[in-house]
């Protein structure tokens, strides 16, 4: 068995030194691109979310109907976004209100989304949430510090982090803000590990890096859990998972990235892996609304399909 204690303290120790640091983009609206692509990703994988692998066909954003494969119980707009989009708009939230990454703050705009709908498209239900997150948010509002609400079960490596951490790339942060911006619910060893390489994967894409030198470029924790990230694009679709473990979202999320040359195919490839498809799609969607220019690679039906309100955090 890994000793992940060990493995995250020699990932994190080389990491230690860097000072606050926020990458300048190659291009303006580079922070747009990659929540938008965020969103729509995120909207086109929400109908069938929980959907079997190849129980379906997807070619296009729908709305969801009742009969759908998935676990939801009633009509779902057309362009309507999950947890995934919430949450990481309430990411920018809090970061634009504080000027800090704050713990507190972001566990208030989390409580916020849970229990009072902020953050939802207007007129809908919040959804998606997963069991990890809850917790949390309960803990907090229990009165546990706020540096203290996270799951740190490692048997219990959900993706509810890694699927808000976009943000972070395009302010200042070092590593250990990334691992307490992620523990607020996620703070277990791998799932923090997970968000900073993610985080890092898309620095090297705002600076204007080649797809493929900004996942090759990775240095990946030690051991077994990480070790299929660095060639990942040469595994087969038999080979990728795509449930909600942090783990195998971030596997499936590069090799959509990886494997497609378009936008739209990155995320279509990603909903028809099925399981948690709005996640795969939000992850993978962020990266590749970076590389493709958002509006310029994003399907202009996709963009006005969307539920309003998103523009706000873009």
């Amino acid at each position: 068995m890994e000793n992940v204690q060990e493995i995250y303290e020699n990932f994190m120790k080389s990491r230690r030194d860097d000072a606050p640091h926020c990458v300048t983009p190659s291009r303006s609206g580079m922070f747009r691109d990659a929540i938008l692509g965020v969103t729509v990703g995120d909207a086109v994988g929400v109908p069938f979310e929980c959907g079997w692998r190849d129980q379906y066909s997807v070619t296009d954003m729908v709305a969801y109907e009742p009969w759908m494969p998935g676990y939801h119980e009633e009509l779902i707009p057309i362009g309507t976004w999950s947890d995934d989009s919430c949450l990481t708009f309430a990411t920018i939230d809090s970061y634009r209100s504080c000027g800090k990454w704050d713990s507190g703050d972001l566990l208030k705009r989390f409580c916020d989304w849970y229990y009072e709908g902020v953050y939802v498209p207007q007129g809908q239900k919040r959804f998606g949430e997963g069991k990890v997150t809850v917790q949390s948010l309960e803990n907090y509002r229990s009165g546990i510090p706020a540096d203290e609400c996270g799951v740190k079960d490692e048997t219990r490596l959900g993706n509810g982090s890694l699927m808000r951490i976009l943000p972070m790339a395009f302010y200042p942060h070092t590593a250990e803000d990334i691992a307490r911006v992620s523990a607020v619910t996620h703070a277990a060893k791998n799932c923090i590990m997970a968000c900073v390489c993610y985080v890092e994967i898309a620095e090297r894409l705002i600076t204007g890096a080649d797809k493929f030198d900004a996942v090759h470029a990775q240095a990946w924790p030690q051991g077994e859990t990480f070790s299929r990230m660095a060639t990942i694009e040469t595994l087969s679709r038999d080979e990728i998972k795509s449930s909600g473990h942090v783990i195998e979202t971030l596997e499936a999320a590069l090799w959509c990235f990886l494997t497609t040359d378009n936008y739209r195919d990155c995320i279509l490839t990603a909903v028809n892996l099925g399981r948690d498809t709005d996640t795969v799609a939000a992850v993978a969607g962020g990266l590749a609304g970076m590389y493709y220019q958002g509006e310029d690679g994003v399907p202009a039906q996709w963009i006005k399909n969307l539920q309003p309100g998103y523009e706000k955090y873009l």
